[in-house]
């Protein structure tokens, strides 16, 4: 397996998650990073042209961390969106930055935040904004 899969992010998110990185304090070095370097090897395509298999913001994705075997449905947001509810997941955490540009089926190693690495699988995309036609959410 390829840690490090082709990734696949829209114009709008690679500038929101850019001016988030820059506006934000506090952020740990590690978590702006790795996304940094994420955005750096990304392929950036119009919203209108993304595919509908690939994770993107406000998107609702089913996961699993392949070394508990646990799998999760989540929303992908922008800290501003967290809400109590336990179903949205911010891109400054570590899995939320690790599926963000996956395409359905895909895994990626990830670091945790704590030392350690996730191996993360996208199982399915329930919703995406772009599919959807909603190209600037």
């Amino acid at each position: 397996m390829n840690s490090q899969p082709d990734i696949i992010i829209s114009e709008l998110d690679y500038s929101r998650i850019e001016n988030l990185l820059q506006a934000t304090s506090g952020i740990p070095a590690n978590v702006k990073m790795a996304l940094l370097t994420e955005l750096e090897r990304a392929d950036l395509v119009a919203p209108e042209q993304m595919p509908a298999n690939v994770v993107t913001m406000n998107s609702q994705v089913k996961f699993s961390v392949v070394s508990t075997g646990v799998t999760f449905t989540l929303k992908l947001v922008y800290p501003k969106d967290m809400d109590s509810s336990g179903n949205t997941i911010s891109i400054l955490a570590p899995v939320g930055s690790a599926m963000l540009g996956l395409k359905e089926g895909e895994e990626i190693n990830w670091p945790d935040g704590q030392g350690g690495m996730l191996q993360v699988r996208i199982e399915t995309i329930e919703y995406q904004p772009e599919r959807a036609g909603e190209f600037h959410r």
